[in-house]
């Protein structure tokens, strides 16, 4: 049924007026959110990362039709995020980097930004208030901004970034540190310990986070232990903090949280390589 919907609005947009097609996709929320959801759902790896890519050109040529549409923009942006997060940073840094950026125009776009001449969102302030409507792209804005200035730390243009991006986590953080499965809470706590205590990074206050984190989803969402491990753990060489984490993760069922089944099947993966990494980052 939800592909069957997906191109049902699909063929009204290839059918109708630009006018017609726009109000047909004021009625496409449960599809959007839908296709998002069941991505996160897969647990076939390769379904997905095949799966992912045509979904967001559908989702941009959508775009086009309803530039102003907040839940396909919003989609647009946590899908960006997804892929590149489990899909592309580990190989492709550069490329990974690209979508980082674009995933967070996206979000700034759901929240009405608009972008300068040169189309660019980097100077765009937090909005006020507590709109429980504006938590879901003011987090995937975060998420991406500091995705990529974490890709970035050795350069002073991202570096630069950092008090630009963190009050959209600090607001998501205030609004509902529990959002995903806490991952505000991990996504803090993985900043203030891959930066340096010089622009604010702080791996006591980063313990707190992942506590927080893990203690959301009772340990069942693997990127809070992974994140724990890859960067408190290693940061203060606690080698047995690093192996208990991990060695979780590797003995754990992906589908205890089903929802993300995708995500820990990723993270799974993650955490064993970088348990065979573990000499290299302790001594």
């Amino acid at each position: 049924m939800k592909r069957i919907a997906a191109l049902l609005i699909t063929a009204l947009l290839l059918i109708f007026p630009s006018g017609c097609a726009r109000v047909a996709l004021r009625w496409s929320h449960p599809v959007v959110q839908n296709m998002t959801h069941s991505i996160f759902e897969e647990c076939d790896l390769q379904l997905a990362r095949e799966a992912i890519p045509g979904n967001l050109k559908i989702l941009e040529g959508l775009a086009k039709t309803d530039p102003h549409n907040r839940d396909i923009l919003s989609a647009l942006s946590m899908g960006f995020s997804g892929y590149a997060l489990l899909f592309v940073e580990e190989d492709d840094p550069d490329r990974a980097s690209g979508l980082y950026i674009r995933s967070r125009d996206y979000a700034l776009r759901a929240l009405g930004a608009k972008g300068d001449a040169k189309g660019q969102y980097g100077n765009v302030e937090v909005p006020g208030g507590k709109d429980q409507e504006d938590l879901q792209p003011l987090f995937w804005a975060a998420f991406a901004w500091n995705a990529w200035i974490n890709l970035n730390l050795d350069k002073p243009e991202a570096v630069a970034q950092i008090g630009k991006s963190q009050p959209f986590l600090e607001k998501v953080l205030a609004m509902d540190s529990t959002y995903f499965h806490g991952l505000p809470a991990i996504l803090q706590g993985s900043m203030l310990s891959a930066i340096p205590a010089l622009l604010g990074g702080d791996n006591e206050k980063a313990k707190t986070f992942f506590l927080k984190g893990i203690e959301e989803s009772g340990g069942r969402f693997f990127p809070a232990p992974y994140y724990y491990a890859r960067y408190y753990a290693v940061a203060t060489q606690d080698r047995d903090l690093f192996g208990k984490l991990l060695q979780q993760i590797v003995r754990s069922d992906p589908q205890e949280l089903k929802e993300v089944c995708l995500i820990n099947k990723v993270f799974q993966q993650k955490a064993a390589k970088l348990l065979a990494q573990e000499d290299e980052l302790f001594f």
